[in-house]
């Protein structure tokens, strides 16, 4: 199948972290896109985020747009089933978590489905203007919704990192999926957290507006470097 879409991903350390717990795919050629976020400071977030990619880079390639999106979620079952019984029974303490946040995009013709559970990101640029798809499975996004918190009172909150949603993390993996159709011209941002946390959202928009995948990724980068980033960084950047 010849890819309709190009895409542009890379991921980073840091200027803190010396290990990288961040995992992409980039896949134009069968529609596929993903970003997983190791949990920082639990044994093996490095292990959970690659494993989520490289499983989803595995599903077979059905040509129907309805049995690929199930293939995914099904997939995602299983590994939260995976990284929650078996892997974490054999880590030094049975209390430990393997997991990891995951978001994904599937595109095929005018369909496109993003799929996403914990902080990572899904963005749209449409229209000169930059939309955020996915919803944050995390504790600051529950005080804002839950508690009518600003986002400045959520984001001190000491716990506001914390997720609510992550593969691997609890026994019963929800995930949310948005459905949307796509326009001409379209360009999507997939990141992890770790970029996005530091810049505004006219700064990702300004990224956003630029030509290629390629020249957006490196104006993203330039952007978060140039702060703290204290967390790995890692962005995909699609468009047709």
């Amino acid at each position: 199948m010849t890819p309709t879409w190009r895409s542009a991903a890379r991921t980073d350390p840091g200027r803190v972290r010396t290990r990288n717990e961040d995992a992409f795919l980039d896949c134009p050629q069968q529609g596929l896109w993903v970003v997983a976020d190791g949990m920082g400071g639990h044994t093996g977030g490095d292990i959970a985020s690659q494993l989520i990619v490289t499983s989803l880079a595995e599903l077979p390639f059905p040509n129907d747009f309805d049995e690929r999106l199930k293939g995914i979620r099904q997939c995602l079952h299983w590994l939260n089933r995976r990284l929650g019984q078996e892997l974490t029974v054999t880590a030094a303490s049975r209390d430990s978590i393997m997991g990891s946040t995951v978001v994904a995009l599937l595109v095929e013709g005018h369909r496109a489905a993003c799929i996403w559970a914990g902080d990572s990101r899904c963005y749209l640029w449409r229209g000169q203007r930059l939309y955020q798809l996915s919803r944050d499975h995390s504790l600051q996004q529950q005080l804002i919704d839950e508690q009518r918190m600003s986002i400045a009172q959520a984001r001190v909150h000491p716990s506001a990192q914390a997720l609510t949603r992550a593969v691997g993390a609890m026994e019963h993996l929800r995930l949310d999926v948005l459905e949307l159709k796509v326009h001409p011209g379209d360009m999507f941002l997939l990141c992890s957290d770790g970029l996005y946390q530091d810049l505004s959202i006219e700064t990702l928009g300004s990224a956003m507006s630029l030509s290629t995948p390629q020249v957006v990724l490196e104006r993203l980068f330039k952007d978060a470097l140039r702060g703290a980033a204290r967390d790995n960084l890692t962005a995909v950047v699609i468009r047709q």
